[in-house]
């Protein structure tokens, strides 16, 4: 696949987070493509669901799951705009994505590179492939926008 068609789904994940921000959710997104299609969009709803384990991957898992009609994904490749969290880590390993893309790091949360490389511990069943870095600005500035935001409504 070309870097263009990278940048493609990356722009899609980040649409989709766009749509978290329009909730004043945490602007993350993801998206799962298999065979050049979407099959699965998700961003982050922990607020407007009162669901913890609504993360973008695992919103986006959960709808390309159901459209495949089966919880395992291994010819998939998912784009998320941020380093992904030990539980979302572990939901790709159990639906066995093939490739994960991210954009930008989780300095405090991430377990890809930032806190550990844990989709490389021997003791996983499943090994995926792993690219950073893909419109990485874009995805840190969206994020960074919507920090500063945060801190600066709870100054006024």
């Amino acid at each position: 696949m070309s870097v263009n068609e990278h940048q493609k789904w990356m722009m899609e994940a980040l649409l989709q987070a766009e749509e978290a921000l329009k909730l004043d959710e945490v602007p993350v997104g993801a998206v799962i493509v298999k065979d050049n299609h979407i099959i699965g969009r998700g961003f982050n709803q922990l607020i407007t669901q009162s669901d913890p384990s609504a993360h973008a991957e695992m919103v986006a898992l959960k709808d390309a799951a159901r459209r495949e009609h089966n919880y395992r994904l291994p010819k998939c490749d998912i784009y998320v705009t941020l380093e992904p969290c030990m539980m979302c880590l572990g939901a790709m390993v159990h639906a066995r994505i093939r490739k994960l893309y991210f954009a930008t790091t989780e300095p405090k949360a991430g377990v890809i590179c930032s806190q550990g490389c844990l989709h490389e511990m021997p003791f996983l069943n499943h090994h995926m492939e792993v690219e950073a870095g893909i419109l990485k600005e874009e995805a840190r500035d969206l994020l960074s926008a919507f920090f500063k935001n945060k801190r600066a409504e709870k100054k006024a």
